[in-house]
């Protein structure tokens, strides 16, 4: 035993010692155990990083209004709107939400609603009214400034797609539209002029809004301009529903890797920005456990997602799609393999989801003739929201086509990750259409208590993939509004806000409600871990 010098126990000389610290010890003791307990319980709630995007989702011809003023042109979606029979209510987007009178009242109300980011386009018409041909229209971009401007103010991020949907009327003339190769070099002028008067101020490009989605409306069923389609999918006056919407997609993803390249060469560095591109990816379900129907899942994505990102990414089309489609589907020249090499495929892969279906093999099984998906050119995937059983994938919104399932959310999230890995992803769409109809009251609309449960389960969703791994960045709700609906008019209901037709007044629903106590309540976690962090490590 050791001793001291006046030959006492030194165990009983420290003693009143380790009586005075023994107390300061475990306060220290409980304050860290209290602090990171609370830390572990407060970060249970959100998985979401501290820099996560919540957002909201727009497009011009579906926001802005108008109608060529100031310098506008022509575009593809003016000119179809305004042949009798092509809406289902009559309307049009020529005023639109009128965000183009309206951007800094809709900036004080994403800042309100408690956003740090909104994904806008660009309309083309409105900037090169007839493409490279043309002057540029300096009024259209001054507006984008404007309303770039007007939301970097308030704390939020642009995220900004170069084209959604529209086109100049002028090209479609010229051109017949995306069926040229001439529209890669319009495309690539289109966002050289974007780049260069929006980049100081945009972080994070899109350059197209889901392409694959809109090809197979505009050109395989025939149902957006320019209305091209041929049996059995459509009835239209001319096209080749079986050759045309390849065609256009070879040349969208080429111009796709003109716009990189011109980015990454001239702007990137200086302007400290980043570019990707947004696919609408469904989830499919196999309508059976047969393997056949197993493997239907996959072509079904290899004709759907895959058709886009592969090439964009790897360089080439799916294995599926080259067997099943021959001379169908164009080839890439070594020039074209040299552009999307130069390119290097993407800073960030945007995913627009909706809705899953239950895919059935019809390529060695006999499936309904009129099955949506069974045709050649769609990778014989007939697709159904109905499995042998009789059972809905899940509950039928407001559009027929659209059900939810929130579990495919977090299964299109990690089929992505796993098959284009150290890409980061960003939820760039995805929302709930009411079931309610026009002539619902104003309180049955403003209290959609089914919207709220559906982003409640889809951001829980996301929420999972995250846990497990996935690089989710941002999550961005269609839409901010009740707007323009395409081929719907006005008739469907997607927004977080109302919007009245007459008074242009816009009224938040009880899904904005939810929707700013969620971020709120995320971002208030993020917060608290940070600051608890640093003072865990100043006690340390």
């Amino acid at each position: 035993m050791a001793t001291s010098t006046s030959g006492k126990p030194l165990h009983l000389l420290l003693l009143p010692l380790l009586l005075l610290l023994l107390p300061l010890m475990a306060s220290a003791s409980r304050f860290r155990t209290a602090l990171l307990n609370q830390n572990s319980e407060e970060s249970s709630p959100s998985p979401f990083p501290l820099n996560f995007f919540f957002g909201t989702s727009s497009s011009s011809y579906q926001y802005e209004g108008a109608y060529l003023s100031d310098g506008k042109g022509l575009s593809n979606w003016d000119v179809y709107t305004h042949q009798p029979g092509k809406v289902l209510d009559g309307s049009n987007g020529d005023v639109a939400a009128d965000q183009y009178h309206l951007y800094q009242e809709d900036a004080d109300l994403l800042a309100s609603l408690g956003v740090n980011s909104h994904k806008l386009s660009i309309s083309w018409s409105r900037v090169l009214p007839k493409g490279r041909h043309g002057n540029i229209n300096w009024k259209g971009i001054n507006y984008y400034k404007n309303l770039i401007d007007s939301l970097l103010l308030k704390g939020i991020e642009p995220f900004v797609t170069i084209n959604h949907y529209d086109l100049p009327q002028e090209l479609q003339d010229r051109y017949q539209g995306w069926l040229s190769s001439e529209m890669q070099e319009e495309y690539a002028y289109f966002a050289d002029v974007c780049f260069k008067h929006l980049g100081d101020k945009v972080k994070y490009w899109i350059t197209f809004n889901e392409p694959n989605m809109w090809i197979i409306c505009a050109y395989r069923w025939g149902m957006w301009p320019p209305n091209r389609c041929s049996v059995p999918h459509g009835i239209c006056s001319e096209g080749d529903s079986a050759k045309e919407p390849y065609i256009v997609a070879h040349n969208m993803i080429l111009a796709h890797a003109a716009a990189v390249n011109i980015y990454r060469k001239n702007y990137q560095q200086q302007q400290g920005g980043q570019i990707g591109l947004a696919v609408l990816i469904y989830w499919y379900e196999p309508f059976t456990n047969s393997t056949a129907d197993k493997a239907a899942v996959e072509r079904g994505q290899s004709f759907m997602s895959k058709w886009f990102l592969d090439p964009v990414i790897y360089g080439s089309y799916p294995k599926e799609m080259r067997d099943l489609l021959g001379s169908n589907l164009p080839e890439f020249s070594s020039n074209d393999l040299e552009k999307l090499k130069s390119a290097a495929g993407l800073d960030f892969i945007g995913i627009n989801h909706y809705t899953t279906y239950f895919v059935q093999d019809c390529l060695s099984s006999t499936c309904d003739p009129f099955m949506l998906g069974n045709t050649r050119e769609e990778g014989f995937v007939g697709q159904s929201l109905i499995n042998k059983n009789g059972n809905l994938i899940g509950e039928l919104t407001g559009l027929e086509y659209l059900a939810v399932y929130p579990s495919g959310m977090e299964k299109v999230v990690t089929y992505v990750k796993e098959n284009y890995p150290s890409i980061p992803l960003y939820v760039t769409e995805n929302g709930y259409c009411d079931t309610t109809t026009p002539n619902s009251t104003i309180e049955e609309v403003l209290y959609d208590t089914k919207r709220v449960k559906f982003l409640a389960d889809y951001l829980d969703a996301i929420a999972t993939a995250i846990r497990k791994g996935a690089d989710v960045r941002g999550y961005f709700i269609w839409s901010l509004f009740d707007n323009f609906e395409w081929t719907y008019g006005y008739t469907k209901r997607l927004g977080l806000y109302q919007f009245d037709r007459v008074t242009l007044k816009r009224t938040p629903k009880l899904s904005a409600k939810w929707y700013k106590e969620f971020i709120a309540k995320n971002q208030k976690v993020g917060n608290k871990m940070r600051s608890k962090n640093s003072l865990l490590h100043q006690n340390q």
